[in-house]
C-alpha cells in the first residue's frame, strides 16, 4: 500500500487549466486538491513550487519485447524506462514470441506483467488470419484492444485475407491497426533492389514504405468501419493524405473512428537520414517535413487524437547492419514527453494540449477506469516536471536495455523530477525507485 503523500504548491496542468495547488495522495489516489491542505494525518511533505504536475501519460502503443525477444528489452526494463519519462501506464503489442494471438498467450504477458512492470499495464491481443474465434473471447473490460498488422509483420500477424478482415471488423472491441499496404511494398522493394541490389540506402525507405502503401491500407481500415460500424484506432499516421480520412467535427467521445501520432512523425523528417541513418528507421517510415508539418497541424486540430511512442528496441549490432538487414523501430518511452514539452518551449503546442494528446484523450478512447486525469478520486498516476531544470541525453542515462536513443547529444528544456503510479513514487531526480508493481488497466466498456 502506498504511503500518504502531500505535494505542496505544485503547478497543476489538467483539463485544459493551469492552477497551484497542493495534492494529497492517500491509498494510493487522489484524495483531495485544494489550494492548501493541512497535514493532519502526518503524512510526508514534497514541495514542489515552480513545477509542473501533470497527470501520468497513457502510452497507447508500445513494445516491450516480452517474450522471445527479451536481448532487446523486457518488461521490468522499459517500463523502468517508461516511469523515468513520465508513462504511468501503457499499453503493449502482440508480436512478442510467441505472438499473443491465443487468451493462454495473452494472459502470460498479462502475469509477467504482474510480477515486473513497474508501470501499469495492458497487453492488446493479436488478429491472424485464423484466430477469430479467440478474437471472440477477448474481454473489452480486460483488455485494451485487438491489433490488426494489415501490413507487414512479424510471423503470423499479416492479416491479408479480405473475408478475415470483415470478420473481425464486426468484433465488438476496440480495433486497432497498423496500415502498410503489402502488396505496395514489396512492389517498391522489387524495384529497388533492381537498382541498387543489396545496397539500398536509407533514404529509399520512404519511397519504399510509401505515401501510396499507407493510404491504399488505412483507407481500406476506415472504410470497412465505416461498413460494419467498428471502433477503429488507427495507429502511427506517417502522411498529410492520410489526414483527409479523419473528423475533427465531433468531440472525441463521439468518434468511432480515430488516429494516433507518434513522437518520431512529429520530430523526425527524411532530410535526418542522412545523419541518422537506420536510427530511425520505423515502420511506417518517417517522410517528408511537409508529412511531419502536416501530422503535427492534425494533433492541434483534432484531426489526430492521440501522442504515442511506438516504443520498439533494437540492439546497437541489430540497428548498425544494412538497410535491408536493419530492423525497423527505437526505443521513445524515456523521452516522448520531454520532446512534446520541448515543442512546449519553441510555442508549436500548449502544455494543455500535450496533456489531453497523452493523458486524457488515451484515457477517453480506451475508456480507461480512473485514470488518466487529476481528479479526487482517481489514481494517483502522476508527474512532476521541474522546467528550470534541463536534461541532456547521454548513453550514462539512458534506460532501455539496447543501451541507445535517438534522443542522444539533445539537451531538453524541462526534466521529469518524480512519477507517481498509484501513489508510490517510483522516480525521482534520476533513479528508478522499484519496489512496487503497477496494476492491469481496466476499461469502462
Amino acid at each position: 500500500m502506498s504511503s500518504t503523500t502531500i505535494l505542496k504548491s505544485g503547478t497543476i496542468v489538467n483539463e485544459g487549466q493551469q492552477f497551484v495547488a497542493d495534492i494529497l495522495i492517500k491509498n494510493g489516489r487522489i484524495e483531495k486538491i485544494a489550494s492548501t491542505i493541512s497535514n493532519e494525518m502526518n503524512a510526508e511533505e514534497i514541495d514542489v513550487t515552480g513545477k509542473l504536475i501533470l497527470p501520468g501519460c497513457i502510452d497507447d502503443q508500445v513494445h516491450f519485447r516480452e517474450p522471445g525477444l527479451t536481448h532487446k528489452g523486457d518488461i521490468r526494463s522499459e517500463s523502468r524506462a517508461a516511469v523515468a519519462g513520465g508513462i504511468t501506464s501503457y499499453m503493449e503489442q502482440p508480436n512478442t514470441n510467441p505472438a499473443a494471438t491465443t487468451i493462454v498467450e495473452l494472459e502470460k504477458k498479462y502475469q509477467r506483467a504482474s510480477e515486473v512492470s513497474i508501470a501499469n499495464y495492458s497487453f492488446n491481443m493479436g488478429a491472424t488470419n485464423d484466430n477469430l474465434e479467440e478474437l471472440k473471447k477477448v474481454s473489452k473490460r480486460e483488455v485494451a484492444g485487438i491489433k490488426i498488422f494489415m501490413g507487414s509483420s512479424t510471423g503470423n500477424m499479416l492479416v491479408d485475407e479480405r473475408s478475415t478482415l470483415q470478420e473481425i471488423f464486426q468484433l465488438d472491441h476496440q480495433l486497432i491497426t497498423h496500415c502498410e499496404d503489402e502488396g505496395t511494398i514489396q512492389a517498391n522493394l522489387k524495384a529497388a533492389k533492381e537498382k541498387y541490389g543489396d545496397n539500398i540506402p536509407m533514404s529509399m525507405h520512404p519511397l519504399i514504405r510509401s505515401e501510396e502503401a499507407c493510404y491504399l491500407s488505412s483507407s481500406a481500415a476506415v472504410e470497412l468501419a465505416k461498413k460494419y460500424g467498428s471502433r477503429l484506432h488507427v495507429f502511427h499516421i506517417s502522411t498529410a493524405k492520410e489526414l483527409e480520412l479523419f473528423d475533427n467535427t465531433i468531440p472525441l467521445e463521439q468518434k468511432k473512428i480515430t488516429a494516433e501520432a507518434c513522437i518520431h512523425h512529429m520530430w523526425f523528417s527524411e532530410e535526418d537520414y542522412a545523419e541518422k541513418g537506420t536510427y530511425i528507421k520505423w515502420n511506417p517510415a518517417v517522410k517528408k517535413a511537409s508529412d511531419r508539418d502536416a501530422i503535427f497541424q492534425a494533433v492541434l486540430d483534432n484531426k489526430i487524437d492521440v501522442i504515442a511512442t511506438d516504443h520498439a528496441p533494437h540492439t546497437i549490432e541489430e540497428k548498425e547492419n544494412s538497410y535491408l538487414n536493419a530492423p525497423s523501430g527505437g526505443p521513445l518511452v524515456q523521452h516522448g514527453l520531454l520532446a512534446m514539452l520541448e515543442r512546449v518551449e519553441q510555442k508549436k503546442i500548449s502544455i494543455e494540449r500535450v496533456v489531453e494528446k497523452m493523458a486524457h484523450a488515451p484515457a477517453i478512447l480506451f475508456k480507461v477506469e480512473e485514470r488518466g486525469y487529476i481528479r479526487e478520486g482517481y489514481f494517483a498516476d502522476l508527474v512532476v516536471v521541474d522546467p528550470s531544470q534541463n536534461y541532456a541525453v547521454t548513453k550514462e542515462n539512458i534506460l532501455y536495455k539496447c543501451g541507445w536513443s535517438p534522443f542522444e547529444g539533445v539537451t531538453f528544456s524541462n526534466s521529469i523530477a518524480m512519477t507517481f503510479v498509484n501513489g508510490n513514487m517510483v522516480y525521482r531526480n534520476g533513479l528508478v525507485l522499484d519496489g512496487t508493481i503497477g496494476s492491469r488497466l481496466l476499461f469502462n466498456r
